[in-house]
């Protein structure tokens, strides 16, 4: 790394080219658009949404924007006339949309006289998906970019006078990075299907335990009772008017879970346009119309679930949507696992397993920090804990995990 490298703030995505942004954050993909062909580490190392298109569509579309209390803070690093790196940052002037819940920080800190808002969010909002965040391009200098990238978090945080910085759905190596330079480490649990190499759905089911096989069958069943079709769509199928359709459906489910839905029409329109190839909606139709709907998006190794919505209610149709078809695509398309979003132990008895996640907080105030660092001591053995007691529960055959073992 030559002594040009210099840390700066930019204030939308907007303002920094694609292809320089993706070459930090998706580089084998980057570097194939150049070529015209697909790499094998193309294949393993793809995240949509750390990809300039995504993060684009948030801002354009309002969805990820000032007046919605997300003001970008990206930070570049560049040597030279080169970007080295990119974290996507925001300063936030509330806690919503980041699933890594600090409001009871936020709360006790207000209460004790201080202004926990604004703070600094590295993440990709309102996406629970683990995926890196110091975002930097490969090379010699890689490891030394990164970790001007996790001081360059630290002094935003001074010059914006924001109480604290928070990086969540890191990778661990990110994760253990960053509390060397003093951020305090948080985990907590979400549930992933993983793939053993199934060559189809009933490979999967077959390793279940007898009674959790018959259950899913069952419910796979009953969910498309009454002539309910369930239909795949990617790509160029996906037209204005079923994004009318499951946009209707985010809405309704959205504002009876969270009271005001985050994303915006215009965002769908938008990932339609850049991203089509890399999203697969499953739709269920009834009577000649849609009355349900699940988005996923299609990294190289992963299928990731998001969000869902219906506008009838039918036993077992949001398990069917969510994640038995992404089970089958999975299966389809060779990818190793199906990450389903945040939260939800329902999801053991469908073979999602509790995976732990990261993420790590730089706290300004001293008093504030040590507080904190308290708690997370003692919620990290806890979720440890947690985690081991709900594998136990899994659906799968106790013979063969024996034998696995």
């Amino acid at each position: 790394m030559s002594t040009d490298l210099r840390i700066r703030i930019v204030p939308a995505i907007a303002d920094i080219p694609a292809k320089a942004w993706n070459a930090c954050a998706n580089p084998a993909v980057a570097a194939s658009a150049c070529t015209g062909a697909e790499s094998k580490s193309e294949r393993e190392t793809y995240n949509p949404f750390i990809s300039h298109e995504f993060l684009l569509a948030l801002e354009a579309s309002g969805s990820a924007v000032a007046r919605a209390g997300w003001q970008p803070q990206h930070l570049i690093a560049e040597d030279g006339d080169a970007v080295v790196g990119v974290v996507p940052c925001y300063l936030k002037s509330h806690s919503r949309g980041e699933y890594v819940f600090d409001a009871g920080w936020a709360d006790a800190y207000e209460r004790a006289g201080g202004s926990y808002y604004p703070k600094l969010q590295v993440c990709v909002p309102f996406t629970p998906a683990t995926g890196r965040r110091l975002l930097v391009a490969p090379g010699p200098s890689a490891e030394a970019v990164r970790g001007a990238l996790a001081s360059g978090l630290i002094e935003l945080a001074r010059l914006r006078e924001a109480s604290s910085a928070h990086v969540t759905f890191a990778p661990e190596s990110e994760w253990r990075l960053l509390g060397e330079r003093g951020f305090l480490q948080r985990t907590d649990q979400q549930f992933h299907w993983e793939n053993a190499d199934y060559a189809t759905f009933d490979d999967f089911l077959n390793r279940l335990a007898a009674r959790k096989r018959k259950a899913i069958k069952r419910e796979r069943r009953d969910a498309v009772d009454s002539d309910i079709e369930v239909v795949c769509l990617t790509g160029s199928d996906l037209t204005e008017s079923i994004w009318d359709s499951f946009f209707a459906f985010y809405m309704e489910t959205g504002s009876r879970k969270w009271g005001r839905p985050y994303l915006t029409r215009a965002f769908y329109s938008l990932i339609g346009q850049s991203m089509a190839d890399r999203i697969l909606l499953v739709m269920a139709k009834r009577a000649g119309r849609f009355i349900a709907g699940a988005i996923n998006f299609i990294g190289s190794d992963a299928l990731y679930g998001r969000h869902w919505g219906a506008s009838e209610h039918h036993p077992f149709l949001h398990f069917e949507l969510c994640y038995y078809q992404a089970i089958d695509f999975a299966i389809r398309n060779k990818l190793a696992r199906v990450e389903a979003g945040a939260q939800g132990e329902h999801k053991i008895a469908r073979g999602y397993m509790p995976v732990t996640t990261h993420s790590a907080h730089y706290i300004a105030d001293p008093a504030l920090r040590r507080a904190i660092a308290d708690y997370l001591k003692r919620e990290r053995a806890y979720v440890a804990a947690a985690g081991d007691e709900l594998a136990a529960m899994g659906p799968f055959r106790k013979d063969l995990i024996m034998e696995e073992t």
